[in-house]
C-alpha cells in the first residue's frame, strides 16, 4: 500500500487544496491530510481543530483520506504514518522555488522524496491568504472554497 502525506496550514482549506488531494487519491492508496500552525503565516483564522474539522468535512467524499493535524517536522510525520512520499501542490513558478528547496531539505534529512502536483484547472490563482482577505471584507468566496469552508467563513467573518 502506498501511502502519502500532503501538508499544509490549509487555514482555510480551498478548492485548489481539494483538487491536489483528489489528484493524490486516484494516484495513490492512502493520503494523509495534515494541518500544522506555520508561525511563519501569522496567527490563524482557524485552530487546528476547526481546520481538521473543515478538512474532513470538505474531503469526505473520499474513502482513501484521513486528517490528522501536526506540530513536528513533516518528515517526523511522514516517517510515523508510513508514507512514502509528500505530496505538495504548485500554483505558480513562484511556488516551484521554495518548495523545491523545502524538498531538498527533506529528502536530505530523511530520505522522504516530494511529488509536486501542479493546479490543472482555474484554482491556480486560489491562496487561503487571499480568500482570508477577500472574506475579512464581505467579498464572496463561495465558489473558491468547499461549502462547509464558505458557511464557516460567513460564521467568523460576517461581511
Amino acid at each position: 500500500m502506498t501511502v502519502v502525506l500532503y501538508p499544509g496550514s490549509f487555514d482555510p482549506i480551498h478548492n485548489g487544496h481539494v483538487e491536489i488531494v483528489e489528484t493524490a487519491s486516484r494516484l495513490f492508496d492512502r493520503v494523509v491530510v495534515a494541518a500544522m500552525r506555520n508561525p511563519q503565516k501569522g496567527e490563524p483564522l482557524f485552530s487546528l481543530a476547526d481546520r481538521q474539522e473543515l478538512i474532513e468535512e470538505s474531503l469526505n467524499h473520499l474513502s482513501n483520506v484521513e486528517v490528522t493535524m501536526f506540530s513536528s517536522l513533516v518528515v517526523d510525520l511522514a516517517r510515523e504514518i508510513g508514507a512514502h512520499v509528500i505530496v505538495k501542490g504548485l500554483r505558480a513558478v513562484s511556488d516551484f522555488e521554495s518548495e523545491l528547496q523545502m524538498a531538498q531539505m527533506n529528502r536530505s534529512i530523511s530520505g522522504v522524496d516530494t511529488l509536486f502536483i501542479p493546479s490543472a484547472s482555474g484554482n491556480s490563482f486560489l491562496a487561503s491568504r487571499l480568500i482570508r482577505e477577500i472574506a475579512r471584507f464581505g467579498g464572496d468566496v463561495s465558489n473558491m472554497v468547499p461549502a462547509p469552508v464558505a458557511e464557516r467563513l460567513a460564521e467568523v467573518l460576517p461581511g
